[in-house]
């Protein structure tokens, strides 16, 4: 079969998936919060979807899975430069669509998607146009999101490895401008977090994957194969680590850096492979099919996480909890003929998406008492409940 078609055919059945999975989700407080708060180029990305294909999850992560597509194929272009043949570029491509971090980013509405997507445009725009357009390009990027913040300082280090001084000037002037406009949380009591981080980057890539992407970073740092990508990878890893000896780091803002490592990982692992003779090359199949199978399971898992209810006691310690429950409920209310709650500041937030308003006519509280014989509203998934509770009508004589 033509490479050509199976990339398409990858690129298909993900978007397919994706688009499925909207319906699986609802949206949470933080996306709420992005999409009700102040203005943001993401925020207005989401509500011009919203305006186009109305209100609905769909719409909500259009945007988010567009980003991702793109994404994908971007990557696929940036691998001509590290993989010569075709299958191992499709190979590359179907890993990152597996990756737990990349699946989460493509469907949950935050800044780690549009910055996968930023960085790269950015590495393909990179020996393509004049320094001048990457110069507004970047600059563009300061006004988008913090989460540039760290490509700045990258482009530092780069720019004084390949000593070019007007770059490395105009990329700390940016750096800069970033910590000024977004800065960067070191409140709180010195605390270590460095195992909480190296856990959530295995969660974000699978245990084997991450430790990989590392080997490969500190292998072509010791033999001096650095690049434009080692550097972006290096830099938001060192120093998300470095950081989380004081505090508590968010890991999500660093993992796109690593994400887009990926082809500079696959052409060290490939041409490790090609280097061995058959015999010797055993290791490296297992590897690669062990790591494989790791990605089709904690896709599984993400895919149909609301079986893990059934195993779950206390369903609050889902992982997708928070992005559950607000849909079904607001079904359940206006079924009811309950349009307005009174209920905490959160779920206020979230109802609010699929039109239930904020008032004082009824009460909606989960704090759900056995005696009670309040209506009782259950919100059940795969015939598990994971959610109870009560609606009150405010008598206001």
């Amino acid at each position: 079969m033509n490479y050509r078609t199976i990339f398409f055919l990858l690129l298909g059945l993900d978007a397919t998936i994706l688009l499925f999975q909207t319906s699986e989700l609802s949206i949470s407080y933080y996306e709420a919060k992005l999409l009700y708060g102040d203005f943001s180029l993401l925020q207005t990305l989401i509500k011009t979807s919203l305006y186009y294909f109305g209100n609905n999850d769909f719409a909500l992560r259009l945007p988010m899975i567009v980003l991702h597509l793109l994404s994908a194929v971007l990557l696929f272009e940036i691998s001509k430069e590290y993989l010569k043949e075709n299958k191992n570029r499709l190979w590359l491509l179907g890993i990152f669509m597996l990756l737990p971090g990349v699946v989460s980013s493509s469907l949950i509405v935050n800044e780690a998607g549009l910055v996968i997507f930023g960085l790269f445009f950015f590495i393909y725009l990179y020996s393509r146009v004049p320094q001048s357009f990457l110069y507004v390009l970047l600059f563009l990027y300061t006004l988008v999101s913090g989460g540039f913040m760290y490509l700045f300082l990258a482009l530092m280090f780069y720019a004084a490895y390949k000593r070019e001084k007007r770059f490395l000037g105009y990329n700390l002037f940016l750096f800069s401008l970033s910590m000024y406009m977004y800065g960067i949380d070191t409140h709180g009591s010195p605390e270590g977090h460095f195992l909480d981080s190296m856990a959530l980057y295995s969660a974000i890539f699978t245990p084997i994957i991450f430790i990989y992407i590392c080997y490969v970073l500190y292998r072509r740092y010791l033999t001096k194969e650095i690049d434009l990508v080692w550097f972006l990878g290096a830099t938001a890893l060192v120093l998300s680590l470095v950081l989380s000896f004081r505090q508590k780091v968010e890991i999500e803002h660093f993992a796109p850096y690593l994400i887009v490592t990926l082809p500079l990982v696959a052409k060290t692992f490939s041409s490790s492979y090609r280097v061995r003779l058959k015999q010797f090359r055993k290791k490296y199949k297992t590897i690669f099919i062990v790591s494989l199978l790791f990605l089709l399971a904690n896709s599984s898992l993400v895919l149909f996480n609301k079986y893990l209810y059934t195993f779950i006691e206390n369903p609050k310690k889902h992982f997708a909890y928070n992005m559950h429950i607000a849909k079904e409920l607001a079904l359940d209310l206006q079924a009811k003929n309950i349009h307005c709650v009174d209920t905490d500041r959160k779920m206020s937030l979230r109802l609010h998406f699929y039109g239930i308003s904020k008032c004082n006519d009824f009460v909606l509280s989960d704090r759900v008492e056995l005696s009670s014989k309040l209506p009782n509203v259950t919100i059940s998934y795969k015939k598990q409940p994971v959610y109870s509770a009560n609606v009150t009508k405010v008598n206001k004589k």
